[in-house]
């Protein structure tokens, strides 16, 4: 999936000991690795997510390569960078992990990624990712991870029938959101399917945050980080809207994982879900079709502007031939048409690289590939916060704290802000 926040937040003090332990790791790693194979860390557990990991196994495969699994169950990723963290710490890195955002260059300045240079230049990286992809995967300038995909975390999935049985009808602003939720509840529905942990708050705090301030605000406030910005009348009106969604969540909510709140919709048992495009995937395993079983819209408010999440593979250098060659063929075979197109119809997202047939993909996909060309062009294509893509891991770590804290509190908006304000400036 999708996710991932507080990715690795390491002491100051801890940065230096764990620079002089990359060497230790190169052995390390190829003594844990095979000729001809890889170990791979990713937190891809759910019935899509799976499908899609398994078809990467099998091109590896094909190729020559084997697979070692090392999947580490969690949807936002918090549980497998713990888990990379010890191992990295310990000399023990895998071949490739699950990394995103800037905790790919956190990885690289401590010198555990390796070059991978050759393969892109090779294949022509440059040209076949846009911009905005490949940035994201260099390391002083040269590619250390390779993008399997591009999500879209700005959707909501509804189930028309359940609206219908209502009398209600799918909203697309925020204030028709909590009227037509009203309807829900009074029919007997749960209106917001969530599940109550961290990183799916932020993610529903995230949608607000841009469905509220606009795509301006969002960039200054989360990404920029300005505190005229963040402490502002925008960010206000952000909690209290933030807050009115308490009341639509269910109480068996907490430590329910996103893909059983998908569940509750694909069931009918709640009108609509706030989370990445991720969450197709599981209404495909369930046999189910888009516009007729299900709809997916933007969240509320948030039409015209796209909040991008790119899933990657980022490299841990090793020291033998045979081990960096197998490497190197899976960095090859992750940015391939085929498995770019499989891959991504399996999970529920769109190609990373560009020139991908879109005549596979469902409407869904085309909407998302549609909203990432023109929000690109208009300024509306935002990184994900709460998945790991606009900021450092503790200020990214501080935010959705704050998000989900307030949520599962009675705190008042107005002490939500101070809190967000005061963690941020905390973390940075």
């Amino acid at each position: 999936m999708m996710g991932g926040v507080n990715i690795i937040s390491m002491e100051k003090n801890m940065k230096n000991t764990i620079s002089t332990l990359a060497a230790t790791a190169l052995l390390a790693s190829s003594a844990a690795v095979s000729a001809a194979e890889v170990e791979v860390l990713h937190w891809w557990t759910s019935g899509g997510e799976a499908a899609s990991v398994n078809y990467l196994k099998e091109k590896l495969s094909g190729a020559g390569v084997g697979w070692t699994d090392f999947a580490v169950a969690g949807g936002g990723g918090e549980n497998a960078m713990t888990v990379l963290k010890s191992r990295a710490i310990s000399g023990n890195p895998p071949t490739a992990a699950q990394i995103k955002g800037p905790s790919i260059q956190e990885w690289g300045d401590l010198g555990f990624l390796a070059d991978i240079d050759g393969v892109a230049q090779a294949n022509d990286w440059d040209n076949l990712l846009p911009a905005v992809v490949s940035d994201v995967m260099k390391h002083n300038g040269k590619y250390v991870a390779a993008p399997v995909n591009v999500h879209r975390v700005n959707w909501m999935w509804s189930n028309p029938e359940v609206y219908a049985y209502a009398g209600a009808t799918i909203p697309t602003t925020w204030d028709d959101f909590m009227v037509q939720a009203k309807k829900l509840q009074n029919a007997g529905f749960i209106a917001l399917a969530h599940g109550g942990q961290p990183w799916q708050d932020a993610t529903v705090f995230e949608a607000v945050v841009l469905g509220v301030g606009g795509a301006d605000y969002y960039n200054k406030a989360f990404v920029d980080l300005d505190m005229d910005a963040l402490d502002s009348a925008t960010t206000l009106k952000v909690f209290e809207t933030f807050g009115n969604l308490r009341q639509f969540v269910d109480a068996n909510s907490p430590g329910r994982d996103w893909n059983v709140a998908t569940s509750m919709v694909i069931e009918g048992k709640a009108g609509s879900q706030i989370m990445g495009d991720w969450a197709k995937g599981e209404f495909k395993v369930a046999g189910k079709s888009v516009g007729t079983d299900y709809v997916c819209t933007a969240a509320p408010g948030t039409s015209g502007a796209h909040t991008f999440n790119i899933d990657s593979f980022a490299f841990f250098a090793q020291s033998d031939a045979a081990s960096t060659e197998a490497q190197n063929v899976m960095a090859a075979e992750i940015l391939g048409t085929d498995f770019q197109t499989v891959f991504n119809l399996n999970k529920g997202s769109i190609p990373a690289r560009l020139g991908v047939s879109r005549a596979e993909f469902d409407t869904c996909a085309h909407d998302s590939m549609d909203a990432f060309v023109s929000a690109s062009a208009s300024g509306s294509l935002v990184p994900s916060f709460a998945h790991g893509m606009a900021m450092s891991s503790a200020v990214g770590g501080a935010v959705t704290d704050s998000a989900t804290n307030f949520f599962n509190s009675d705190q008042s908006a107005a002490d939500g802000v101070a809190q967000l304000v005061a963690s941020i400036k905390a973390a940075m």
